[in-house]
């Protein structure tokens, strides 16, 4: 049972990713809001990259939960079983809300995320694998999306001298309803910046080695190209966290594990049950999307407690995206742009500061005495 007594309507919000911190913040002035998460500490992974090349960053990435909520609470724990609006936590704990929100977004391989539950632990990993890629000469990066070409950017930007290999078996880099524009400036700065590309054939087998560690390695792709380095990043394999639903809700999920949501975000057969960002199937997985996200169902809730406002749809978003190539480089389609963003636009929006000052802005609440 959940633990508030107060008149206002109660708000639990599972996963403290970027849809998850959205959607409480907003919440926590008409609602008793509880935000559920097994980590101590908030991460930036859109900067994960740039503390892996700049350790540095690694004192702006984390963000303690407790300084997110000014009224509500954070509970450190770990949802294990969802069924409707009931939730049993690792402790044993039971919390069965007005509302609920699904936010427990995905995992994708370290360093792009980390799985650590402390931050003391998480920045010991970075370091390790910061000290490892020091140590590296030849970098392959097995994935041609935008993490693979963000990561291609960051090492070449601060370490020039490192050989970069990007691998993927798609023709062409940044699969996706994106403009071949964009597609051919990416290209014609990552071959500035010297990034070799080996794409159009499958890789016969992935390196033995783990991801991120040093070691040699030596694979070949199906068309009988050799790829030779020093440390490898698996730079795809999203996959969304929803293991935890109960026999009553796993049926709601599609064949990749994602939550079915109506125009609202509420999950499939759930009238008060709502998913949002990388846990749910209303757009693609990223950061922005998640946020908007959870300004709609945060709007529709307010609206259904306070009785004011009308309740709306999500409406997903366009094409767009932004892939920085380092601080100073990259290119982007932005809506209301004729044409693509350059790497003035890219660096200016994104790539010096990584978007860190907009996460920091929210979290400027002070732990409650006692909570």
């Amino acid at each position: 049972m959940t633990e508030h007594t107060g008149s206002r309507p109660t708000v639990v919000v599972v996963g403290g990713g970027y849809g998850g911190i959205s959607a409480a913040k907003a919440l926590d002035d008409v609602a008793e809001v509880t935000l559920v998460d097994p980590t101590e500490a908030f991460t930036h992974t859109v900067a994960a990259w740039r503390a892996l090349v700049e350790p540095e960053w690694l004192d702006r990435i984390f963000m303690p939960y407790d300084r997110l909520l000014k009224n509500g609470r954070f509970v450190r724990d770990r949802a294990v079983t969802v069924d409707g609006r009931q939730v049993t936590l690792a402790s044993g704990a039971r919390l069965e809300p007005d509302y609920l929100i699904l936010a427990t977004g995905s995992s994708y391989p370290f360093p792009a995320k980390t799985d650590e539950l402390t931050v003391d632990t998480a920045r010991a990993r970075f370091r390790q694998a910061h000290s490892a890629l020091l140590d590296a000469e030849r970098v392959l990066l097995v994935g041609a999306g935008p993490s693979g070409l963000e990561l291609a950017g960051e090492i070449k930007s601060f370490y020039p001298d490192k050989h970069v290999t990007i691998a993927d078996v798609s023709p062409d880099i940044l699969p996706g309803p994106f403009d071949q524009e964009l597609r051919d400036e990416l290209r014609r700065q990552l071959d500035k910046l010297g990034v070799e590309l080996a794409l159009g054939s499958p890789l016969r087998a992935l390196p033995d080695a783990a991801p991120a560690t040093l070691a040699p390695i030596s694979i070949w792709t199906e068309a009988g190209e050799e790829l030779t380095a020093d440390i490898w990043y698996r730079c795809f394999g999203v996959t969304p966290t929803s293991d935890y639903l109960g026999e009553s809700m796993a049926q709601v999920r599609d064949e990749r594990g994602y939550l079915r949501v109506d125009g609202r975000l509420r999950v499939a057969g759930q009238d008060r049950v709502y998913a949002i960002g990388d846990v749910s199937d209303a757009d693609y997985n990223m950061a922005g999307r998640a946020g908007a996200q959870a300004e709609v169902v945060a709007a529709n809730i307010k609206a259904t407690i306070t009785g004011d406002g009308e309740v709306g749809d999500y409406q997903p978003m366009p094409p767009v995206i932004l892939v920085p190539l380092g601080p100073e480089g990259g290119a982007g389609q932005l809506p209301g742009m004729d044409g693509i963003a350059g790497p003035e636009l890219a660096a200016e929006y994104k790539g010096r500061n990584m978007l860190a000052e907009r996460f920091a802005v929210l979290f400027d609440a002070e732990p409650t005495e006692g909570r």
